[in-house]
């Protein structure tokens, strides 16, 4: 109890208000470390992507799908591997693994095909040309992280 001529913040208002303070801070400091991941999780993958479409190009792996002008049909194989052409059966990966959405927590990425229309949230199935987030969520800019 306080008296009369007593002023200041008792131990538990100073706690109050310290967590008050905290919270948004720790959310803001996630989203900040989710982005970061999603960045880097895009460019390793479109790297990926843009390394077999180069190789394919050159004829390193062999004989390529028709309709996929080269890009790889899905992107299980660039965590599987494509065989080389020759007889000792070598395979070329390009992809540890497929990382997962650090927003959906899930392996599952939107993609796009090189006929699909660039801003498309639907894939044409004809191969992959780029990978984007399936959250709905925003970044702070107000720009949805599936556009990036």
């Amino acid at each position: 109890m306080r008296r009369k001529n007593q002023s200041g913040l008792t131990l538990v208002e100073i706690m109050m208000v310290l967590t008050t303070m905290a919270v948004p801070l720790a959310r803001s400091r996630v989203r900040v470390m989710r982005e970061r991941e999603l960045r880097n999780d895009l460019r390793e993958m479109r790297s990926a992507i843009d390394k077999y479409k180069d190789y394919a190009d050159l004829g390193y792996l062999g004989p390529q799908k028709l309709g996929t002008n080269n890009w790889p049909e899905t992107l299980d194989i660039l965590v599987e591997g494509v065989k080389l052409p020759g007889p000792d059966g070598k395979k070329m990966r390009f992809l540890r693994r497929i990382p997962p959405d650090p927003f959906t927590g899930k392996a599952e990425w939107g993609m796009r095909s090189d006929q699909d229309d660039p801003k498309s949230l639907s894939w044409g199935g004809q191969c992959v040309f780029d990978v984007y987030s399936k959250t709905m969520e925003k970044a702070a800019d107000g720009k949805s992280y599936s556009e990036w």
